[in-house]
């Protein structure tokens, strides 16, 4: 079968699936997911023996560190995932909230209620999570899911993509709900990209070759941010032990993660500061670039280039440059930044609500690790992605940003003259 027939068949069932999903009771949804993560806790040996097959394959092909880290499934990250359903299931019902209601002149009473957007395609790469983050939010949000793994991780979300649909049957809703691409063919992404009418929205999560093809080439709208180049600003008023902490989490605590630290501003009143911190990071296994000034004060720091500054590096580099003051700091970021998050670590009040209020970005921080930025650790139970752009989803992007919205309108014999 041809992709395109292929992305056809699986949408055209997606939508019948849809549209029973869409209408159905929120506990019956609710049993879906929490039966889901029942069966991943239960699933435990099958799952790492997928994984297992699909982390050997990566390393024979030379993979990155990073890549593999993203790849690679563990007890504990498998718990992660079951308690990420559970926490989903938990949330308020996304479909069916009254948004809004008013009255008008005229009589009629108005409402704007939240409604499931339809058949959402979710293309990604290696995090076999995806899977399980993607579908449970689709399910909880009435969409149904069209995933498409990369073929890095196409053992370990195949099976998970089956126990989410087992999750489903059980709770007596349409397994055709969870769908996952049986191909690793590029030309299926290329299908799903022109499936106007059949898909609703595409969500892209990977590195910037995948969301950059997906911006270029998709018919369908898109949910997406194509980098995560995230800032921390060292600015005045800071507290250098609170703050060497939270800057060595948000570089090293996980470094392929697009919530990762990639530039280091610090103020020019906070130099003394700076190989405190670096000697922190250095110890932590960070290799470190700056610009001449600050490379002249850290030994072992190498000189950063134009691009550093541009870079999502996904590894344990961080670039490090000292800026004359605040507003130098909010022009770096507004130059080179992606729109996705930034921190500023000051105790500093209005330094910090000046920050707040003139970065332009999905997520501002300040005193805490940009590895915060996540849909579980706000609350959300999982996220598909955090999007960067300003039309309808911005940030983590949870069950209740995969709804829109109808106007309910009621009269009682009403006309307009």
């Amino acid at each position: 079968m041809d992709a395109k027939t292929l992305i056809s068949d699986l949408a055209k069932a997606a939508k019948t699936a849809q549209s029973v999903l869409g209408k159905s009771d929120h506990a019956m949804r609710q049993a879906a997911l929490t039966m889901s993560a029942q069966h991943i806790r239960q699933s435990q040996s099958e799952i790492l023996a997928a994984n297992a097959i699909d982390v050997a394959a990566g390393k024979a092909r030379g993979l990155t560190d990073a890549f593999i880290d993203r790849l690679t499934l563990t007890p504990d990250r498998i718990e992660s995932m079951a308690n990420g359903l559970e926490a989903i299931s938990a949330l308020p019902d996304p479909l069916g909230a009254e948004l809004a209601r008013w009255q008008v002149p005229s009589g009629l009473d108005i409402a704007r209620v939240a409604t499931a957007l339809g058949v959402i395609g979710i293309i990604y790469e290696s995090r076999p999570n995806v899977t399980v983050d993607a579908a449970g939010l689709c399910i909880k949000s009435g969409n149904a899911a069209i995933l498409r793994g990369g073929s890095d991780s196409f053992h370990t979300s195949r099976l998970l993509a089956k126990l989410m649909q087992t999750g489903l049957a059980e709770a007596g809703l349409p397994e055709d709900a969870v769908a996952m691409v049986s191909t690793s063919d590029r030309d299926a992404v290329g299908a799903m990209l022109q499936a106007v009418g059949q898909i609703d929205v595409i969500i892209p999560r990977g590195g910037k070759g995948l969301v950059g093809r997906v911006q270029d080439e998709a018919r369908v709208p898109v949910f997406a941010h194509l980098e995560g180049i995230c800032h921390l600003y060292l600015a005045p008023g800071a507290d250098i032990a609170k703050a060497t902490k939270v800057i060595v989490n948000a570089k090293m605590r996980r470094t392929g993660i697009c919530g990762a630290a990639e530039t280091l501003l610090i103020d020019k009143s906070m130099t003394n500061h700076l190989a405190g911190i670096a000697e922190a990071l250095q110890q932590a296994g960070c290799h470190l670039r700056g610009d001449a000034e600050a490379c002249a004060l850290v030994s072992g720091m190498e000189q950063a280039e134009e691009a550093d500054w541009s870079t999502e590096y996904l590894d344990s580099i961080l670039s490090v440059r000292i800026i004359d003051d605040f507003e130098a700091a909010i022009d770096h970021i507004r130059t080179y930044g992606s729109g996705h998050t930034e921190a500023i670590l000051t105790e500093d009040v209005a330094l910090m609500d000046r920050f707040f209020a003139e970065v332009d970005s999905a997520i501002v921080i300040a005193n805490a690790s940009t590895q915060f930025a996540d849909g579980g650790e706000f609350g959300l139970g999982a996220e598909i992605g955090i999007a960067t752009g300003k039309l309808h989803a911005r940030g983590p992007v949870g069950a209740a940003q995969l709804t829109s919205f109808k106007y309910v309108v009621r009269g009682d014999g009403t006309t307009r003259p």
